[in-house]
């Protein structure tokens, strides 16, 4: 019975972890799946080596699981940087949960180094770009057109993220007041102005777009349906923008994602500071959004290589 009860161990202290996760910190439904990924990979491979509580996990032991990762073997192909860095944040957010309720002595994950993750600067298009996109979206009248133009007008005209506009009910638009709502990771809200150019596709998808997409359906408060009236799903707005894009001629790699980097990137490039900004993407920390001003450094250094008649040899 206490050899049972030990084995089981590691699945019980994951599972009363990722309640945690939930519960007391709020995480997002997306974010505590790729957690319970990692910490079941974690959990396997500590079980393969004999390891039956965290207790008796060491430091060199997560060392060799880290390792294991980048090298991959037969249960899955190395990992990525990035992968193998996320996966340890999940096997230390474990070990620190594990202490702090008391379940294990110290945390062996403490000292473990990850992986160097090159950074990546997020890739922002034009406002020439954008434009385009915009428009190509509105080309006709019909219902489904006037729809697609505004959900775009919101993506780049708030920042939103694409599930934070997809999850966007009817009474989270305050014409008046000309701001959204925006329900971001962790069920935190913020309130997002938005411009004169997002709320007239607004308006007119509102009054002769929804009403014959919802006729199809049997009513409800979100604000972008789908043609059986139902909410609009990220894979129906994804759908949305690569039609606008192709119809726009625009070939560079567009995401729903990248027209929230515009949004940054262009705020910033106007003069926007980051501390505004950061409220306005919904980021818990100014550091996430610092890396937006990379971008507009680099352009300032090629419009400065470009222009001044000193900057070249």
């Amino acid at each position: 019975m206490t050899t049972d009860r030990t084995t089981d161990d590691l699945a019980r202290v994951v599972t009363t972890y990722l309640d945690h996760l939930v519960v007391e910190r709020g995480l997002a439904a997306n974010s505590v799946r790729a957690y319970r990924r990692d910490l079941q990979r974690y959990v396997a491979w500590c079980r393969a080596r004999g390891l039956r509580s965290l207790a008796q996990v060491q430091e060199r032991d997560v060392a060799d699981f880290l390792a294991d990762l980048r090298a991959g073997g037969q249960e899955h192909p190395p990992l990525a940087a990035s992968s193998a860095a996320r996966t340890l944040i999940a096997v230390r957010g474990l070990h620190r949960f594990a202490v702090g309720d008391g379940l294990t002595p110290d945390d062996p994950s403490r000292t473990v180094q990850p992986p160097t993750v090159s950074r990546r600067l997020p890739r922002a298009i034009s406002v020439d770009e954008v434009t385009r996109i915009l428009e190509a979206a509105g080309f006709s009248r019909t219902p489904a057109a006037l729809r697609d133009r505004a959900l775009l007008e919101v993506l780049y005209g708030t920042g939103a993220r694409i599930s934070e506009a997809v999850g966007l009910d009817i009474d989270d638009v305050d014409v008046d007041g000309r701001a959204v709502v925006l329900r971001g990771k962790g069920g935190k809200s913020r309130m997002v102005p938005i411009g004169s150019f997002a709320l007239q596709a607004l308006d007119a998808y509102v009054v002769r777009g929804r009403p014959a997409l919802l006729a199809a359906g049997r009513g409800t408060p979100a604000l972008f349906t789908n043609v059986r009236g139902g909410r609009l799903s990220r894979q129906g707005a994804w759908a949305v923008l690569k039609a606008a894009c192709d119809r726009a001629g625009v070939t560079a790699a567009v995401s729903p994602h990248t027209l929230r980097h515009s949004f940054a990137t262009h705020l910033l490039d106007g003069g926007a500071d980051v501390r505004t900004v950061q409220e306005l993407l919904g980021h818990a920390s100014v550091t996430t959004t610092q890396i937006y001003t990379l971008i507009t450094v680099e352009r300032l250094r090629e419009v400065y290589a470009e222009a001044h008649p000193r900057a070249r040899d």
